[in-house]
């Protein structure tokens, strides 16, 4: 059978698959991405990770992959194959594409940003199929964002378009890593409910699914923190949608799975600020911690396409 390599490379852990034709997983692996070993030792497992994926689909389907796709955090040159920049896993401009294929007997391999390519797997196979403008959202440590249009993920001029994260909702509001205050992740990120509920609680170890929790046992300070991150999370997304139009909002990563604890009181808040501008449909991402290995496999994919139109 025909397959591809995917590889979804996290702070703390690696997801891989062999992926076929119709975007099928016909194998997954994980295991940790060994941070703690240094930004070398990374590279060598991610690397090494692959070969083992080669090995096995050559011995299973008597035939070597086709291609490999990559997606890996922080600063990524997609068109050069370079990881430029990854503050948690420490490496600066590794030539990963270059790395990857060298190991894996010169298939052609992708390399892509981590939520952008987890927004192409949820836009093509997942919760945003068939809507040709899409806007892909998780909640998790941070916010990041993915805008699809027609099929594919807008990265912008740079390389960093969709970072809804670092949109001022509250001035002057917490300071954020990037060095502005009141960014929308300080606010209505999974760590920012964490730490707002911790402190609110008086449990230190509490997180964000115990204050989701919380919300649904009727429990009045946990109500207060959920609507403060709902409104902050609401008028990030309105000036989103002000400025990009799509016709479906994803929400996914930790937040989301709250389920209706989430998206019913934030559909409400997004539907009292909007004005002038069309209601999208505010929808959970559907494919959960697969997204990015799935969105790997169809960057491997649609590599093998550009080459045969080429």
């Amino acid at each position: 059978m025909r397959h591809v390599i995917a590889l979804d490379v996290g702070g703390t852990g690696m997801k891989a698959a062999l992926v076929g034709p119709d975007g099928a997983l016909l194998h997954e692996a994980r295991r940790a991405t060994g941070r703690e070993r240094g930004p070398a030792a990374v590279v060598e497992s991610i690397v090494g990770f692959a070969a083992e994926l080669s090995t096995l689909g050559l011995e299973r389907y008597g035939r070597s992959a086709a291609a490999a796709g990559v997606a890996v955090p922080g600063i990524v040159d997609a068109a050069n194959g370079v990881a430029v920049y990854a503050a948690n896993l420490g490496w600066r401009d590794v030539p990963l594409r270059e790395l990857l294929s060298t190991r894996l007997q010169g298939i052609p391999v992708a390399l892509g940003h981590d939520v952008r390519t987890g927004g192409l797997a949820e836009g093509r196979i997942g919760a945003g199929r068939g809507a040709d403008r899409f806007l892909f959202v998780p909640l998790g440590t941070g916010i990041a964002g993915a805008i699809g249009i027609a099929g594919q993920i807008e990265a912008g001029a740079h390389g960093c378009a969709g970072e809804i994260g670092h949109i001022v909702v509250r001035p002057g509001g917490p300071e954020c890593g990037c060095g502005q205050r009141g960014c929308l992740e300080t606010l209505a990120s999974a760590s920012a409910v964490t730490r707002a509920w911790a402190a609110a609680s008086g449990d230190p170890e509490a997180d964000a699914a115990d204050c989701a929790k919380a919300v649904e046992s009727g429990d009045t300070r946990a109500a207060a923190v959920w609507a403060d991150a709902v409104g902050a999370l609401a008028d990030g997304l309105v000036t989103a949608l002000t400025l990009l139009d799509p016709r479906t909002l994803i929400i996914g990563g930790g937040l989301a799975e709250a389920g209706e604890t989430l998206f019913t009181p934030l559909r409400t808040a997004v539907r009292e600020r909007v004005t002038f501008q069309r209601l999208p449909d505010i929808v959970p991402a559907a494919l959960g911690d697969t997204a990015g290995c799935l969105g790997a496999g169809l960057l491997a994919w649609d590599l093998l396409s550009t080459e045969v139109t080429a």
